[in-house]
């Protein structure tokens, strides 16, 4: 059973998070680039996996512009929190990892697979090793039939903490910019493997383009 001191927390601080998220995001001066492919797939009633990396994570429910999605979050206690503040946004929540209830929780991912809602995935999470992807977005990505779309935030000014994702802290009135890449679809007779692969150049891909994006305003990513 949670504390008292846990439960005050899980009732308290996803809102301040969330509060705290919101004041961030108007203080940047963000953008969007890359999403035309995206915004065509939803033109068409088609819904999507998106994947970003897990240090990314603060401020990607304000790039994110579709009609409902649910992301993986760990089953942790930090997972609570992290699920309770992305609720603020209206995005729902899978919880299960590699480490915890994954096999359930991709399970269930499957199933909501076949719902009009967008699916979620930080592919290196919840422990690493960071910039790396793991099988459980090709899995579902070959289950589903659905496009997986590469997400990537960068901003000019913020803090890098110690963590194993090196988790990024955009701080206010730097720039900032959101950028998706082209859609990957799991082809016919292809390995886990070999898509797995092709996503790892597709993320590290757009990854780099949001920082170069940066550039152009002779800034450099955090």
């Amino acid at each position: 059973m949670p504390s008292l001191g846990n439960k005050v927390l899980l009732g308290t601080a996803p809102w301040l998070a969330a509060k705290i998220i919101g004041c961030l995001h108007w203080m940047l001066k963000p953008e969007i680039i890359g999403d035309h492919s995206l915004r065509r797939l939803w033109a068409d009633g088609k819904p999507v996996i998106l994947a970003f990396w897990h240090d990314q994570l603060l401020l990607m429910v304000k790039g994110y512009t579709g009609q409902g999605a649910r992301v993986l979050i760990s089953a942790s206690n930090d997972g609570e929190l992290i699920a309770r503040t992305v609720a603020f946004f209206g995005i729902g929540s899978v919880r299960g990892s590699s480490t915890r209830g994954g096999r359930a929780a991709v399970k269930e991912m499957m199933a909501l697979s076949r719902e009009p809602l967008d699916l979620v995935f930080t592919p290196d999470g919840p422990k690493g090793p960071r910039h790396m992807a793991k099988p459980g977005v090709a899995l579902l990505a070959r289950v589903s039939g659905r496009p997986v779309v590469p997400m990537a935030f960068a901003c000019s000014h913020g803090h890098r903490f110690q963590s194993w994702d090196r988790f990024l802290l955009p701080y206010p009135r730097g720039r900032a910019v959101y950028s998706f890449g082209e859609p990957l679809v799991f082809e016919k007779d292809e390995t886990v493997e070999s898509f797995l692969s092709r996503l790892q150049v597709a993320m590290d891909d757009n990854n780099r383009r949001a920082g170069e994006h940066l550039n152009q305003y002779g800034l450099s990513a955090v």
